[in-house]
């Protein structure tokens, strides 16, 4: 297991870019030290304000893919005046949760494996003890809200569309 998170700064940007953009989203990055625009934790997590996502150069790639998959499951009249605060409840939470994960593989530089490492290091709690025990055994539930709402197929991969 890595013992530092991912950040920004230790990517090519450049595929994360175009992963946002097919949700509509564009990342904003803001300078090192500087405060993150709509970040709900503060400190280096990435922010949001409607379709902007905020990150520093410490910023985790995981806090990124949360707060998009935020944007990607929220429905249409929170995304039009989303400023900090997703509002989601527990079920889309999980689900944003869950789709984190999937879109992490589709990043060359990140993937599953060290999304799932990364989000025990920042200290995301499951009752299965690990991010990569909830995912594999116990978050039916995730799957189903996204598959329900579109956003995945039943391969479990994105289908780049926002929740209707």
């Amino acid at each position: 297991m890595p013992t530092e998170v991912l950040r920004l700064e230790n990517v090519d940007c450049g595929p994360l870019i175009e992963l946002l953009a097919r949700f509509g989203l564009t990342l904003s990055q803001c300078p090192a030290g500087a405060p993150i625009p709509g970040s709900y934790w503060g400190d280096d997590e990435a922010g949001l304000r409607t379709n902007l996502l905020y990150a520093r150069p410490d910023s985790p790639l995981h806090s990124i893919l949360h707060e998009a998959a935020h944007f990607i499951c929220m429905d249409p009249a929170r995304r039009d005046c989303l400023d900090t605060d997703a509002g989601s409840d527990d079920a889309e939470e999980n689900a944003v949760c869950y789709l984190q994960i999937l879109l992490a593989d589709e990043l060359p530089c990140f993937g599953r494996e060290r999304m799932l490492a990364d989000m025990d290091a920042w200290g995301y709690s499951f009752r299965l003890g690990s991010s990569q025990a909830w995912f594999e055994q116990d978050a039916e539930d995730a799957l189903a809200w996204l598959f329900h709402h579109g956003l995945i197929d039943r391969r479990q991969r994105p289908l780049y569309r926002l929740r209707a």
